[in-house]
């Protein structure tokens, strides 16, 4: 493999030294994170390499506290894994760092042992491989990894798979960052790698027009189509290439400097011909053709305490296909479904939504006449009692708005009641439940009196008796429980509660 090629373009002569081929056997120097074989030719896939060092790696301490969500679920080690940390004089696979996560592969030993790389880190200016030990002989695994051995690294169909979706969506972000910024003035504030199929962002300080969404897209795909030209500039890192980030007016950082911990000595710049020149450690791939096409699906507003960002969508590459695929087979299942073809759709949709509002106003206003009914029922039944009128009215009802109709019985109820001029005493519950008979059922308890004390009194005993979690102000009470209403025997509890009510 050549050290310098038309891709990779080594502006130090001094860094050609700094990169050791697999044939130094018994080197104890490697190839800093900067200028591997990864990096200078990120579509090669295996490597004659090696072993520098290795060591037993130890298991990190369990994060305090909850873990943050992340957007890109990076590998990671499963717990309990005995695993090796070893450096290897060179390697193609990439390091997590700028924003891509750590590339997955094997590493293949003298003896024909295939060993998987769970994930690769950057300690320093070091790539790190974490090696996984599967049959717990650490002993025989160090002895295989010893300094001086010859093993072969590689990318794997799955390792290599997920390094080309990482650097198509990471080429991506070059182009579409340097395009928000020169043509809008929009810088990236950040940006997030995110796992497959879900589409990628960029955040940026504000949100973006249809209008510039669709020329940033129209001008991205003219450069895909152009099959603009990608290298790497590699020289030594000095003092005046460790800049500050720069920072918006609000103080948010812009992008991402060098880490503090990098001590690599490689200053690394991905250029897009005639487009962006832009400092990375990131893979990349050597053309723009190579993304297929561009799209910006949508943005979505974020607040951000005394700021507000947005974040702006996008996909490419293998994923584009992927999201293409998954939209087009909805459309399709969607078209079966409502009998239509594909360009009806959203003409049968809205017709779908349409009716389904109209039906619910229906249902609404057929459901406040009957309990108007019921209500009515219940009035006249007050005024034909002495002393305290007690009631418990059941109802079976599958609808998701269950609670919503006993109150709108209670509502009817107290302009019954107005209407009639009686101050007879009162105290009513209204239970309701679903037809089915399971475990999972959410079932709704209502209770209305003409004093508050009552009302309390029933709503504790419900609390305590059946288990319902709820509560109330005054003259109404209300809350749920979840589980089978027994006909019968709940009805009879309910009863009781009532009748021992003074």
């Amino acid at each position: 493999m050549s050290v310098e090629s038309d891709y990779h373009r080594i502006r130090s002569p001094v860094l050609r030294d700094w990169i050791h081929s697999g044939n130094e056997k018994g080197s104890e120097t490697y190839t800093p994170v900067g200028i591997l074989a990864c990096q200078r030719d990120p579509l090669l896939r295996q490597l004659d390499a090696t072993v520098v060092a290795s060591v037993v790696s130890s298991p990190p301490a369990p994060a305090k506290g909850k873990n943050a969500k992340k957007a890109v679920l990076a590998p990671t080690i499963p717990q309990g894994a005995v695993c090796l940390e070893v450096l290897l004089n060179d390697t193609v696979i990439f390091p997590e760092g700028g924003g891509q996560p750590s590339d997955t592969g094997i590493i293949t030993t003298q003896d024909g042992t295939v060993w998987n790389v769970l994930q690769a880190k950057r300690h320093g200016g070091q790539a790190i491989h974490y090696v996984r030990v599967h049959d717990g002989n650490v002993d025989s695994a160090l002895q295989k990894f010893s300094p001086g051995a010859q093993v072969k690294v590689e990318l794997d169909q799955a390792g290599f798979d997920r390094r080309y979706d990482h650097m198509t969506l990471h080429t991506s972000q070059h182009l579409l960052s340097a395009l928000l910024e020169t043509r809008l003035n929009l810088p990236t504030l950040s940006w997030s790698l995110t796992s497959y199929p879900s589409p990628c962002y960029v955040e940026i300080p504000r949100g973006m027009t249809v209008q510039e969404i669709s020329m940033i897209q129209e001008e991205a795909n003219r450069f895909v189509f152009e099959g603009r030209k990608i290298h790497v500039e590699v020289e030594e890192l000095a003092a005046e290439n460790r800049k500050p980030v720069e920072k918006t007016e609000t103080g948010r950082a812009i992008g991402r400097g060098l880490p503090e911990d990098y001590t690599g000595g490689v200053n690394r710049v991905v250029i897009i011909d005639g487009v962006d020149r832009n400092p990375c450690c990131g893979t990349h791939l050597p053309s723009l053709n190579n993304l297929q096409i561009f799209i910006l699906p949508h943005t979505d507003a974020l607040s951000r305490s005394s700021t507000t960002v947005a974040r702006l969508n996008f996909l490419t590459g293998p994923r584009l296909i992927a999201h293409l695929a998954s939209s087009h087979n909805h459309l399709t299942s969607t078209a079966a479904i409502l009998s239509c073809g594909t360009p009806q759709v959203p003409e049968r949709v809205q017709q779908v939504v349409d009716d389904r509002k109209s039906g619910t106003k229906r249902i609404e206003d057929v459901e406040l006449e009957l309990a108007k009914y019921i209500a009515a029922d219940l009035s006249q039944d007050v005024q034909g009692t002495d002393g305290l009128f007690k009631k418990h009215v059941h109802r079976t009802d599958d609808s998701a708005t269950a609670l919503t109709f006993l109150t709108a019985i209670s509502s009817a109820f107290s302009d019954a009641l107005n209407k009639s001029g009686t101050e007879a005493p009162y105290l009513i519950v209204l239970s309701s439940s679903p037809s089915a008979q399971l475990p999972t059922n959410t079932n709704v308890v209502f209770i209305l009196g003409s004093d508050d004390k009552r009302v309390k009194e029933v709503g504790d005993a419900l609390k305590s008796k059946l288990g319902v979690k709820g509560g109330g102000k005054g003259l109404k009470w209300s809350g749920k429980f979840v589980g089978i209403w027994k006909n019968g025997k709940d009805d009879l509890l309910v009863e009781e509660i009532l009748n021992s009510v003074v």
